[in-house]
């Protein structure tokens, strides 16, 4: 065989190999992939859907964003069922609380749907991977930067979302580190506000009359910093409302001095990780390890965890984390395609 000639054959298999190697990594036409939340208008879910179609757009796989607008676990199971009902060949769901989800996780997974938590989880299910912040960092982080804000002495509160797995982490981890680091900051009470803006402002407005020396309050989500910071601004602005997660409103209240700060999971990097877990767990036979996953009959693919990162906003760097410069930088219809 000529020089030239075997040059063109060896290349020629190296590209049928390649070839061959990246469609792998590709989906077949029509493979859908589907993200499941309860709440679906918040925009916390945007930019995590965001980066899971990005993901998916880069492997010719097909996105849709569902859920239920309510915060009702029966009607977010319901959501669930439906999108389970086209066979979809995976599901990224945030489940709202994670014992009521084990069941439905589990007849997805035995009817062949891949399913993969975010941000939330359902341990005892079947789902095969489950990506978050570390809720636990979270909270002792927001605990420590409230700790030097108030110089290592005080009062602070608590508004809270009892039942929802990740806000519970939270939350016990802030108290817990105030506890063990502070001694001098002394936890004055507790409400359940349940993400309502409007029990948030009440809460924050009789737990500050019972306890006038009240210098912080910590909330793990977003909707609650609303009404809060709301009550402490009409109370002469000297409480510090620290919270989880980030949308629009609270980054003007962060600029404006109104909310002290917020610690943000990168929503990001969970989106893309979240889908490319899901793709892996549909895809199983893209690796074979050494291991005994056949015998033992699980998915090779099973990565228990993945820590998506954190960041701390404040004034400094509140200009980075807006939806709408996010999805005007992208160029797509966010949530919509």
């Amino acid at each position: 065989m000529k020089k030239w000639a075997m040059t063109l054959a060896i290349g020629t298999s190296l590209l049928a190999t390649t070839a061959q190697a990246e469609s792998k990594f590709q989906c077949e036409e029509g493979e859908t992939y589907v993200m499941n939340v309860m709440v679906s208008g918040v925009e916390y879910w945007f930019p995590v859907y965001e980066a899971f179609k990005q993901a998916a757009q880069a492997m010719g796989c097909k996105t849709a964003y569902t859920g239920t607008p309510e915060y009702d676990v029966n009607k977010q199971i319901a959501s669930f069922d439906q999108a389970l009902a086209k066979q979809p060949a995976g599901i990224l769901v945030h489940p709202m609380n994670s014992d009521p989800f084990i069941e439905p996780i589990n007849r997805a997974v035995d009817s062949g749907v891949a399913v993969v938590t975010f941000a939330a989880d359902s341990p005892n299910s079947k789902r095969t991977s489950y990506v978050t912040s570390d809720n636990d960092r979270e909270g002792a982080y927001a605990a420590d930067v409230i700790a030097e804000a108030l110089g290592g002495k005080g009062e602070y509160g608590i508004l809270e979302n009892p039942g929802q797995d990740n806000h519970d982490k939270r939350v016990a981890a802030f108290v817990a580190r105030m506890t063990e680091k502070y001694p001098d900051i002394k936890l004055a009470g507790r409400a359940a506000t349940n993400q309502d803006a409007n029990k948030a402002y009440q809460a924050v407005l009789s737990m500050a009359q019972a306890n006038p020396n009240l210098g912080a309050l910590f909330m793990p989500e977003a909707n609650s910093a609303l009404g809060a910071a709301q009550a402490a601004k009409e109370l002469g602005g000297t409480i510090k409302i620290m919270n989880a997660d980030v949308n629009g409103k609270i980054l003007d209240m962060i600029k404006a001095g109104e909310v002290f700060g917020a610690v943000n999971p990168n929503q990001g990097i969970q989106g893309y990780m979240g889908f490319m877990l899901l793709f892996m767990a549909k895809h199983p036979d893209l690796i074979d390890p050494m291991n005994d996953w056949k015998r033992a009959a699980y998915n090779p693919m099973s990565v228990p965890f993945v820590d998506n990162g954190f960041a701390v906003v404040t004034k400094d760097n509140a200009d980075d984390f807006y939806w709408d410069a996010y999805l005007k930088r992208r160029g797509t219809k966010g949530i919509e395609e």
